[in-house]
């Protein structure tokens, strides 16, 4: 930590405050100033307070530059390309990943780096804001409890990105001045945890965080993302991997923080589901980082976009695994979805030969698969054998790591208006919290805090709120609580596809070890001389395989800490 905590870097807005339609993260310090100066100057401390942000995980695709993602680190998908830093963590080499992969470019190195250096804004932030001269006007808008209220909020969510992580981390509560000793130890996973609640209550003490700010302060903590974070970091402290006694006590905190954000009556479902990241405002979003129509770049050509319809790499490719979590459906004579199961179901009526017809709609709206219509073509991931001679669809070649390893591209990343050549944009933002989540996680928490069928119906009423928006029939009040469990990670599964969630919600629940050593495949498609296709599930090379034993349910520490820390700074275990 010596490295974060001995570069003290204080910034100012060049441009201030140039436009009000910016983003307010737009408007952070870019120039090196004095520490004086900056806080001696209200608008220079707004800045540096606003540059916290900047340390918050804010974008899906970033283990490696613009190529990686937990989901292809879990069950969800892989690399179609093999990419060094996704590859290394598929065979349980963290620190190899976190070394090779580029250690400010991954889920690891990154994350501990990040997370310190926003801690030591917000302690620098709370550590000045007494002695800030405060003009009339900001003291009347209550301008500094608003600061005060973002300060404990950022510190809380970088401290939580680090426990989810790593377990225990030392904690920093004071800015670290050259002469101070920055090798501690650290805390246990309960004294981190418990600073955090701290650090939360604190953010929403009356007249910190607002409601709720205008379009231009998006992605700035509001009471209802404070209470969120709140509901995600209870969720966690009662889950299998950090609560090994199964403490009902825990779930019950973790409902109940989640029922306060549902009784803030803020938020709601929003109508649609296909473009739950597309739009600039929702009922559903609770704190979102605005991601601007974007060029088509790195994100899009060298992650998402298929090679047939102008992308460089298609790296982000569903797996079987995943595909195979929607339901079937049975449909009435006017096309509405009267009942659903799994397709292990032999009552299900799916058929392995027309695999894509009849699936929960969120699987039209996550996936791109063989055949289907997409940008004014449909896409081809077939081979088709004549005599000698192969020929294949557009969006595959076998043996070729720009297309997709497993026939499936990810819709839910790739809005269709982002052609090649083309001059549609479309917004693609990353989302903090949305409803949809504390729904799912007041139904899990509700669910394992007691097998009553109180809770049960209450966990029940919450995911058919969410299956409802999909057009999906609701669960039954009859199901038992494990039943009731393993809807709800299928359900987890299907709302937040490739949201960042599966990774950790595997890890959480201890079912990383069992999911991830299961085989990992993908779609074999034959186009018959006819024109129709032939469908075989097939396991992937093993290039594209997982290994996961259980010293990986926590992260590895960075070894450069540990080797800076004199002994003091110790490691997970077996790493």
């Amino acid at each position: 930590m010596r490295n974060i905590y001995y570069s003290i870097v204080f910034l100012f807005v060049a441009l201030a405050f140039a436009s009000c339609k910016k983003d307010f993260l737009d408007r952070t310090p870019s120039a090196d100033l004095d520490e004086e100066k900056v806080f001696k100057d209200p608008a220079l401390a707004i800045a540096y307070a606003d540059n916290a942000y900047n340390h918050l995980v804010d974008d899906y695709a970033r283990f490696n530059a613009h190529r990686g993602t937990t989901a292809q680190a879990s069950d969800e998908a892989v690399s179609g390309n093999t990419d060094v830093a996704v590859r290394t963590l598929n065979q349980g080499l963290f620190h190899d990943h976190y070394e090779r992969g580029g250690a400010q470019l991954n889920d690891i190195g990154d994350i501990w780096d990040r997370s310190y250096a926003g801690i030591r804004v917000a302690n620098t932030m709370l550590s000045k804001m007494a002695g800030i001269p405060w003009t009339d006007a900001q003291i009347q808008a209550k301008t500094p409890q608003r600061i005060t209220g973002e300060m404990y909020f950022v510190r809380a969510f970088l401290y939580f990105e680090l426990i989810k992580r790593f377990g225990g981390v030392p904690i920093v509560d004071k800015p670290a001045s050259i002469f101070d000793n920055v090798d501690i130890p650290r805390n246990t996973y309960q004294e981190c945890l418990d600073f955090i609640l701290a650090d939360l209550a604190k953010a929403v003490i009356p007249d910190a965080l607002p409601d709720q700010y205008n379009a231009s302060n998006y992605g700035r903590a509001t009471k209802g993302a404070a209470l969120a974070l709140k509901a995600r970091v209870l969720l966690y402290a009662a889950s299998p991997i950090n609560n090994t006694t199964n403490d009902l006590s825990r779930w019950t905190e973790a409902a109940t923080a989640a029922r306060a954000v549902m009784d803030l009556n803020l938020y709601s479902l929003q109508a649609s589901y296909s473009d739950i990241m597309n739009v600039a405002s929702s009922p559903e979003y609770i704190m979102i980082k605005i991601r601007p129509p974007r060029v088509i770049d790195g994100f899009l050509l060298d992650f998402v976009m298929s090679p047939g319809s102008g992308g460089a790499q298609g790296s982000m490719n569903p797996t079987q695994n995943h595909v195979d979590i929607y339901e079937a459906v049975k449909k009435n004579g006017a096309g509405d979805i009267i009942s659903s199961a799994p397709i292990t179901d032999v009552n299900s009526g799916y058929d392995a030969q027309k695999p894509y017809d009849n699936r929960d709609p969120r699987f039209y709206a996550n996936i791109l698969y063989n055949n289907v219509s997409w940008q004014g073509r449909n896409m081809g991931m077939w081979s088709q054998t004549t005599g000698s001679t192969t020929t294949y669809g557009a969006d595959f070649r076998p043996n070729n790591i720009i297309y997709s390893a497993t026939r499936y591209y990810c819709r839910k990343m790739w809005p269709e208006v982002y052609v090649r050549n083309a001059t549609q944009r479309a917004l693609f933002n990353y989302i903090f919290f949305r409803y949809a989540e504390v729904l799912l996680n007041y139904a899990e928490a509700m669910n394992e805090s007691g097998d009553l069928q109180a809770n049960r119906n209450l966990a029940i009423t919450s995911v058919n709120e969410i299956r409802s928006r999909a057009g999906m029939p609701g669960l039954p009040i009859t199901l038992t609580q494990s039943q009731l469990r393993d809807a709800i990670v299928r359900e987890r599964a299907v709302e937040l596809a490739f949201e960042d969630f599966r990774w950790y919600d595997l890890i959480r629940w201890k079912k990383a070890k069992e999911v991830l050593t299961q085989p990992i495949k993908g779609m074999d498609v034959v186009r018959n001389a006819n024109g129709s296709f032939t469908y075989n599930v097939v396991t992937l090379p093993t290039l594209y395989q997982k290994k996961f034993s259980d010293h990986m349910y926590l992260y590895p520490i960075p070894r450069r800490e540990i080797f800076k820390s004199n002994g003091i700074l110790k490691q997970n275990p077996i790493w």
